[in-house]
């Protein structure tokens, strides 16, 4: 069973949710983020990009730049920029993409659930990556940024959530970058609270979608002041952390593209033909061409857009791993024939989300930064929840999920008042 809580979140007054949002933390860089921030000293920016305050070149983990995020997470609470709620509820955040709306509720995760895996993962993390976001939990005494959770559909929620939707909500915006809608709502009504406490407490699992990093730390962080408080009771905010949690059949994930810097010493012909052994191979000419279905590959080299379809025995469908394209053409384009063995940091590959289109994967082999370039066919959430409940991991750099969730709508603090 998986257990949330409601809690007092931390969020800006309705006429300034505007000036405080921002995209999270690890999407765009120091320079954009700057950029961005201008002279806004509203942006959350300054505190979950604190670097942007100090002179440009300043690492982002310095020590000073955590230190920073603190000074500017007190200096908003102070001047009213961020406000606490006066009581726990629940939250529901929906994002509007392309005339489609999600619709997740905003809770407190329990760590616990993390540590025992009924929160499940697919990819793996990498240690330096959940100590920067831990000491970012530790110097704030607060989850600033949600982690992207999925759950099973459920009937009951879904009907809760929609009268909500019909009322007016408490933010209502097009966030500047993105383009896209961003709604919220509080749920405040004891009944509706317990209701989706219950409902969430039949589900066997809840299920990383994006996050994997803040997630680890975020639990971690909650694990480590629960093992240094001698009078821990298990009910204290810190066994929690703040998670937005969507219906898995509303997610939108998008395909997750490669491009390519050589060939690995092969002529494109040679090239072409070493595909030929797994793959059936088509020319699809000079026009934009995009996998039509699962385990079939879009490939841009010399100007021209290849269609190739793996062949039968290439993948065993019995297994949730060896299934996947991203699998597939790891194993049999990227270590076989191009020698590409880690894609987590091999120098000669790099990836590109497929918000961007095919179109950035065109400009990147024309411009002649890339060789060649291969588009996939995006992963189901099915796959992920398949995955994740085998206890198997994903390939790396698998899955693009759209829309991002925007940072600054709300905050969980970890210990009370």
């Amino acid at each position: 069973m998986a257990i949330i809580k409601p809690f007092r979140g931390i969020r800006p007054p309705k006429e300034l949710v505007e000036q405080v949002e921002s995209r999270p933390y690890d999407v765009l860089d120091s320079d954009e983020a700057r950029a961005e921030a201008g002279d806004n000293e509203k942006s959350l920016y300054h505190i979950i990009k604190p670097e942007i305050d100090f002179p440009e070149g300043t690492s982002e983990y310095d020590p000073r730049v955590y230190a920073k995020a603190a000074e500017n997470f007190k200096k908003f609470q102070d001047k009213g920029w961020l406000v606490q709620d006066d009581k726990e509820q629940y939250y529901i955040y929906a994002q509007t993409m392309n005339g489609k709306t999600q619709y997740g509720l905003v809770v407190g995760a329990y760590v616990n659930d993390y540590m025992t895996g009924v929160i499940k993962k697919h990819e793996l993390t990498r240690r330096d990556k959940e100590e920067d976001r831990m000491k970012h939990v530790r110097v704030n005494d607060a989850n600033i940024e949600p982690v992207f959770f999925a759950y099973p559909d459920n009937a009951v929620l879904d009907t809760l959530i929609m009268r909500y939707a019909a009322t007016e909500p408490e933010y209502d915006f097009i966030a500047p970058v993105d383009g896209f809608r961003h709604q919220f709502w509080l749920i405040s009504n004891e009944t509706d609270i317990q209701t989706i406490t219950d409902e969430f407490a039949k589900m066997p699992a809840l299920y990383i979608a994006d996050g994997h990093h803040r997630s680890a730390a975020a639990a971690l962080v909650g694990n480590e002041k629960a093992q240094q408080n001698p009078q821990h009771r298990g009910d204290e905010e810190y066994n929690y952390f703040m998670a937005v949690c969507f219906q898995a059949s509303q997610l939108t994930i998008l395909d997750y593209n490669r491009v390519v810097k050589d060939l690995n010493g092969l002529s494109s012909e040679e090239f072409l033909k070493a595909l030929s052994n797994n793959f059936t191979v088509t020319a699809k000419g000079k026009d934009n061409y995009k996998p039509c279905q699962l385990h079939e590959f879009s490939l841009y080299l010399d100007g021209e857009w290849y269609s190739l379809k793996a062949k039968e025995g290439t993948f065993d469908d019995s297994d949730p791993i060896g299934v996947l394209d991203v699998d597939i053409s790891s194993r049999l384009i990227l270590d076989a024939i191009l020698g590409i063995k880690d894609l987590r940091s091999s120098q000669r590959i790099d990836f590109v989300g497929g918000l961007r289109g095919l179109g950035e994967l065109k400009r990147r082999v024309d411009s002649g930064e890339m060789k060649m370039a291969l588009a996939l066919y995006p992963v189901s959430m099915q796959q992920i929840m398949d995955i994740a409940d085998s206890g198997k991991i994903m390939p790396p750099k698998a899955t693009w999920f759209e829309p991002k969730l925007r940072s600054g709508l709300v905050i969980h603090k970890l210990s009370e008042d």
